[in-house]
């Protein structure tokens, strides 16, 4: 089989893909009579990326796979096509957001520590709901208290493929989660934030 051929099975794909497809899943997509590899699949995927370089969308590469979105630069155009407004999330519900991807695996009584504040059963409801944190086990000890992680749909709709992305917290001020949320790619209204002031 051609590589344009291949190009243009994995370029139709991933445009029509309503989330992101591994390298394995677009591999299945040909024949094993095609003797397509994954490194031919690869070496397409990065010329994807070339040919969408000056354009409003990207080829990008998640934790979850690769997928086609907007770029950043394109984000006010699309919110004029669909204005509705993205969820509000709570000072409280973001710094709680930051300990976890930042400090993970935590419970909530290290996030209690940290924050100096109770943490609300609803932040962490909120946040489960979303997608972005999940029990990732258990710590040894009285009442073995629930450990908290970020998820592969949090590296997703920041743009990023592992949490090794994440700046270090170091480098970062007060509105850390905010400034990286502000800066990640549009995806959809969905993954946009505003935050409130209340705690």
């Amino acid at each position: 089989m051609q590589s344009e051929t291949i190009s243009k099975v994995l370029e139709a794909c991933l445009l029509c893909s309503s989330s992101p497809l591994k390298v394995s899943e677009l591999k299945n997509l040909f024949l094993s009579s095609d003797n397509i590899k994954f490194v031919d699949i690869e070496q397409q995927l990065k010329g994807l990326q070339e040919k969408w370089l000056n354009s409003g969308l990207e080829l990008v590469e998640l934790s979850t796979g690769w997928r086609f979105q907007s770029t950043p630069e394109m984000q006010k155009y699309l919110e004029r096509l669909n204005p509705e407004k993205p969820p509000k999330y709570s000072r409280a519900v973001l710094e709680t957001l930051s300990i976890i991807a930042w400090r993970q695996p935590v419970t909530r009584g290290d996030i209690e520590d940290i924050r100096g504040v109770t943490v609300s059963s609803n932040i962490i409801k909120t946040l489960e709901e979303r997608g972005w944190i999940d029990v990732v086990g258990y710590r040894d000890g009285p009442g073995r208290p629930s450990l908290l992680g970020t998820t592969k749909q949090f590296l997703d709709d920041l743009g990023l493929k592992s949490l090794s992305e994440l700046p270090p917290i170091e480098e970062l001020g007060e509105s850390s989660l905010e400034n990286l949320i502000d800066s990640s790619p549009p995806l959809n209204n969905n993954s946009q934030l505003n935050i409130q002031e209340s705690s």
